[in-house]
């Protein structure tokens, strides 16, 4: 009998949720067969098996939490304990789970070529479990994706009302990173706005905008385009502004990061960041795209409200914030004329930024977006 622990899984990650087995005990694997697949704060990771051998024992259910080097599956012959790593670059982050095993319920339907649904692997694994087809669920998530709650409906499960539930996954990822934010950073913020009247229309990207201002403004104060470490008091500058867009899925939130904003041009920028958005509300993410944001962007206007005190996750340094923009009635030679208007809030760490350099930063913000074009 030979034991397979949880690989290390890399970004510095402890632990990961089991989402599904792949194989069952008593099965015969080979080598790089997938064994099972594990859902960190960052991704889907399949992880494979080391060796060929005969599974004796799995060790944990989908739902679980295991940390890194715990048990995962015995083997009966053939298999030893992988002291590996697996790496974001070779790691294999799913796109779609492996097919359900031989005793998952098999239907007429399943076997049409009805088209695929749109569904995280997560949500994939839960119809498996719940044995519901998902070429007949209609999805309720974004861009009619399969959720969860879209999985328990279809298969009659009662509601959690009045229960508590676990966070898993995403969510109690950032009720971590939340918790530690709070611990440690000490915020202040700064609220104005931009006039935007030179370049604002219905059909406007705002979002592309405000990246390629941000990347402006941390050009002309680079204090805001930094880490800092709170433990050695040590500030690091990185020569590039990647910027973390805050993504909201129905999971929690996800920030994805968009790499050097000052040397790509708005049709790139708009490309990358349908991409990351797409990958984010599939579970696609690789960890590498979620690593190490300089400076991080939240466009809650895009859904309601105008300003927002919100939340740096360290060692970034600051956190920008866009409300919805609105018409403002402005004196003009005696009278009043409108202008668009669009709020914006900067929260820094006071530890490691002072109220000058971020009223610079977010006056070299307000000058970039009042331009016709990009600055």
């Amino acid at each position: 009998m030979t034991t397979f622990t949880l690989p290390d899984l890399g970004e510095g990650l402890q632990d990961a949720e089991l989402v599904a087995w792949h194989v069952a005990e008593g099965d015969h694997v080979v080598q790089d067969q997938p064994l099972v697949s594990v859902e960190t704060e960052k991704a889907v990771v399949e992880i494979p098996s080391p060796e060929a051998g005969r599974i004796a024992r799995l060790i944990g259910k989908p739902g679980d939490r295991v940390k890194v080097g715990a048990p995962l599956v015995v083997f009966e012959e053939g298999a030893h304990a992988d002291t590996g790593t697996v790496h974001a670059d070779t790691g294999t982050v799913m796109g779609e789970l492996a097919a359900p095993p031989p005793s998952a319920p098999t239907t007429r339907a399943q076997a049409s070529t009805s088209r695929p649904a749109e569904a995280a692997p997560a949500v994939r694994a839960l119809a498996r479990q719940r044995g519901v087809d998902l070429t007949r669920v209609r999805g309720t998530g974004p861009h009619g994706a399969v959720t969860r709650a879209d999985i328990e409906r279809a298969a009659g499960v009662p509601s959690n009302e009045g229960a508590g539930v676990p966070l898993a996954g995403i969510r109690r990822s950032m009720a971590i990173n939340m918790a530690r934010a709070h611990a440690e950073v000490v915020p202040a913020t700064l609220w104005d706005e931009a006039d935007v009247q030179a370049w604002w229309a219905p059909d406007a990207d705002v979002t592309v905008r405000l990246m390629q201002a941000m990347a402006s403004a941390c050009r002309a104060v680079p204090a805001l385009n930094a880490r800092f470490d709170g433990a050695k008091m040590t500030r690091t500058f990185p020569s590039a502004t990647d910027v973390g867009i805050a993504v909201d899925i129905e999971e929690g939130l996800i920030v994805p990061v968009i790499r050097d904003v000052a040397g790509a041009s708005s049709v790139e920028l708009r490309r990358r960041l349908d991409e990351l958005k797409k990958a984010a509300r599939t579970r696609r993410l690789t960890p590498a795209e979620l690593r190490e944001p300089t400076i991080t962007l939240s466009n809650f206007g895009m859904l309601a409200g105008r300003q927002a005190a919100l939340v740096i996750l360290p060692p970034q340094v600051a956190i920008v914030g866009a409300g919805r923009i609105y018409d403002a009635a402005v004196p003009n030679s005696g009278a009043f004329a409108f202008r668009h208007k669009l709020p914006l809030s900067l929260t820094f760490d006071h530890r490691a930024v002072t109220g000058g350099e971020a009223a610079r930063f977010l006056a070299a913000l307000i000058a970039a977006l009042a331009e016709a074009q990009p600055a």
